[in-house]
């Protein structure tokens, strides 16, 4: 019986895993998506990096700082929405496959001419740029490594580059790399920072509660100890870190983060799938209050109560290290890269609770958030509203109005939504009112325009930005002039014709180009301040053309630009 036993235990072990040299089964096609560009595959931004609010929801490929490569399709399928804006992707299309999946390629320059026809004639019918397009799946067929569109750099200020995703049906995002795509990376991340941080009431690290940064050094194998520490309670651990791929010297995002305690795997993070909802919660990942006074990103290796990231695969008591008095332990965290390449830091720990701990000073103020609750605050005609779960915490608001300037606290708290700020504006006269505008003001002192929404007595703004804020009148029209060419100018050979625009207050909201008084395609370069029409959208019967532009800011002022320029061809 006991042989029969053992046998089949050995039978059940045996053919549980696989044999030999039998690899696991990837759950994605690592031979049906090819290279997007025919040039070599160099990276500038990996899939999940840690950006301003949110995660990279790609891969960014070099294009050796030039536009134009051929952008191609990475398997056939057809073009399911083509997006165009002056800000974020720019130009951008994408493709459904026949697998289910949809590739993404954005800052493009321009498309192929099927697809360019397909657009501009969308384009003049709604007599917009800025669109978005839906088309049907038999409007656009795409074959597999077919040229889509050149490569740009469209979309705010983005340099030249070629933006890539994979998304699967619910429109999650997909690590392109998952897919088979190849980039040469024997580098491994660099850890540059370690922080300890106590998670409970009387919980301490070397006698600190504050978040504290530990001291370390360097290996002989390249990996990190830190100096030993006393703590007690729970806590968790932080590090900024950084990966550098081969051929290029940018400082990307790591692929998983992974903490250990006596050599169990306690947490991990792994940029495999994300989504668009769940981006803002990137700032319970990093150390948002670091981030927000010294632009220093850290990882933390545990999960803050509202964090709903689906990024943690492993996470026992979400990641937080409970440490008893008398007891020594081992904390090892450990930085991967996509290709496997990694940085260790071990942390030895002893338990040791202190009777006199420092704690972290409270700031009282009459403006206490409970962000479980909705709340509003009025001062001196100014009110700020705060929906329920604005915030992830419980805080005092520094609200303040001085000399016309309003507080509100200091950028150093994440929002997780939207709060209203409202001015009452019953002082001013019709004519006053309909030059003013809400105004953010930076740390140097710069405004910048905020959505003003605009009632008979009180303006207001919604924002997710804390800070400085203002009223500001602007009575200084756009400015608008001929860039490429002169008023009466032949224009028979010439490819463009530009006209450069811009505005020094609120900024430009609108603008509209014609030529003998039929609205003209104008593209909008944020960088340059140029608009720019083809001269081959149109075909002039006669010579002598009459073109207008009209630029309208964010409180009506208005500029229009008369000239003529002759053509016939």
């Amino acid at each position: 019986m006991k042989k029969l036993t053992l046998f089949i235990l050995f039978f059940n072990i045996f053919f549980a895993f696989p044999q030999g040299n039998t690899a696991v089964t990837s759950p994605y096609p690592t031979d049906y998506f090819i290279n997007p560009l025919e040039i070599p595959l160099i990276l500038s931004g990996t899939f999940g990096e840690l950006r301003p609010n949110h995660f990279h929801a790609g891969i960014d490929f070099k294009t050796q700082q030039k536009e134009g490569f051929n952008v191609l399709a990475a398997a056939k399928g057809y073009v399911s929405r083509i997006k165009i804006s002056h800000w974020g992707y720019g130009k951008a299309i994408y493709i459904t496959h026949p697998n289910g999946y949809t590739t993404v390629y954005a800052h493009l320059q321009k498309f192929n001419n099927q697809i360019e026809t397909y657009l501009k004639k969308q384009q003049y019918k709604k007599e917009k740029f800025e669109i978005e397009l839906f088309p049907k799946a038999n409007e656009l067929p795409i074959s597999k490594a077919e040229i889509i569109a050149l490569s740009g750099s469209t979309g705010g200020y983005a340099g030249p580059h070629l933006h890539f995703e994979i998304r699967n049906s619910k429109q999650e995002i997909l690590n392109p790399m998952l897919f088979g795509i190849k980039i040469e990376d024997s580098k491994k991340p660099r850890i540059n920072k370690l922080l300890g941080y106590s998670l409970s009431e009387n919980s301490h690290i070397n006698g600190i509660q504050p978040p504290s940064e530990i001291s370390y050094k360097k290996l002989e194998n390249g990996d990190f100890v830190a100096d030993k520490i006393n703590a007690f309670g729970n806590i968790g651990f932080g590090i900024n870190v950084y990966d550098q791929l081969d051929n290029a010297t940018n400082k990307n995002g790591i692929y998983s983060l992974e903490l250990f305690v006596n050599g169990v795997l306690k947490h991990k993070f792994i940029a495999d799938i994300s989504s668009f909802s769940e981006g803002k919660y990137i700032n319970l990942l990093i150390d948002y209050e670091r981030y927000a006074t010294l632009k220093q990103t850290i990882h933390k290796t545990y999960t803050e109560p509202l964090n709903k990231l689906n990024m943690y695969p492993v996470s026992v008591n979400n990641g937080y290290i409970t440490i008893e008095n008398g007891l020594d332990y081992t904390i090892d965290i450990v930085a991967k890269d996509f290709k496997g390449n990694s940085q260790k830091i071990t942390i030895p720990v002893v338990g040791k609770k202190d009777s006199h701990i420092v704690t972290a000073p409270i700031y009282l103020t009459p403006y206490k958030i409970t962000h479980s609750e909705f709340q509003k605050f009025t001062k001196e005609g100014v009110t700020v509203a705060f929906p329920k779960y604005t915030f992830y915490k419980d805080f005092y608001l520094d609200f303040q109005v001085n000399g016309g300037v309003v507080k509100v606290h200091t950028p150093t708290i994440a929002l997780h939504k939207n709060y209203t700020l409202t001015f009452d504006v019953s002082k001013y006269s019709e004519a006053e009112k309909e030059k003013l505008y809400i105004a953010s003001i930076s740390k140097k002192g710069s405004s910048s325009y905020k959505t003003t929404v605009k009632k008979e007595t009180t303006f207001y703004t919604s924002t997710k930005t804390l800070g400085n804020f203002t009223l500001k009148t602007d009575e200084v029209s756009p400015k608008v002039s001929l860039h490429n060419f002169s008023n009466n100018q032949w224009l028979t050979y010439a490819k463009t014709l530009q006209v450069k625009i811009s505005d020094k207050d609120s900024g430009i909201k609108s603008y509209r180009g014609e030529i003998d008084g039929e609205w003209i395609l104008m593209e909008y370069n944020v960088k340059t301040g140029l608009l720019t029409y083809n001269l081959n959208d149109k075909k002039f019967t006669k010579a002598k053309h009459e073109i207008k532009v009209i630029v309208i800011d964010n409180v009506g002022n208005t500029t229009t630009l008369n000239a003529t320029f002759f053509r016939k061809k």
